[in-house]
């Protein structure tokens, strides 16, 4: 039944994702441009959440009629219809740009690993060195995924997907390799009591807080 409210736009390109094209060569610039663009998206999705809870908490799938067919009269029918159209079209970007930053990452680490080769092109070879742990598990929560994949606390990280200490920077790769691995198995080495062990991480929601815990 038509409400008699404005027609809802179909969603739109953000003229501020303009750059979330992959692009050749990224620089890390680009790539952390691209996650406040991000970060800029979330915040909006949860200003357009809190305005779905001053309508009545009436969500993404709460009844905009009432129960006789008429649009109902204790909520702003427009301004719900808007901000879920709104939220679906910033999910869909969110998604796209987060898409982008693997791709600027992965772009990235290409660029530091050759850097990496090339200032440490001696004698000896990559294969005969010792892989360096670059980052320390500081706790694993019971009933996690990381729990379940066998990680300890004190594990050292020697690769976690696609990061090595030859191309990790700070613990903003990690995350967005963890969100862009949500539900995919992700390959992680550690350095536990001397020994190299090889074990299978799946990000994914939890009881907990993350999608590693």
């Amino acid at each position: 039944m038509d409400n008699g409210d404005k027609a809802i736009q179909p969603c739109a390109a953000r003229k501020e994702n303009s750059n979330a094209q992959p692009k050749p060569s990224m620089s890390r610039a680009d790539v952390m441009k691209l996650i406040r663009q991000k970060d800029e998206i979330e915040a909006e999705v949860k200003a357009l959440y809190e305005v779905l809870d001053s309508q009545g908490k009436v969500g993404m799938d709460g009844p905009l009629l009432d129960n006789d067919g008429y649009p109902r009269s204790d909520i702003d029918v427009y301004t719900v219809r808007h901000a879920r159209h709104k939220i679906i079209c910033l999910n869909n970007d969110h998604k796209a740009l987060m898409r982008c930053i693997e791709d600027g990452l992965t772009s990235v680490h290409e660029q530091a690993r050759e850097e990496y080769m090339e200032h440490d092109a001696q004698n000896v070879t990559d294969a005969q060195k010792p892989r360096q742990p670059f980052a320390k598990v500081q706790f694993v929560a019971t009933d996690s995924p990381a729990f379940a994949a066998g990680l300890q606390g004190d594990d050292r990280l020697v690769t976690f997907g696609s990061l090595t200490s030859a191309n990790f920077r700070t613990l903003t790769d990690l995350a967005v390799v963890v969100t862009n691995s949500e539900n995919r198995s992700l390959s992680v080495e550690v350095l536990r009591d001397g020994n190299l062990k090889r074990v299978t991480l799946v990000p994914k929601k939890w009881s907990g807080k993350g999608l590693v815990g």
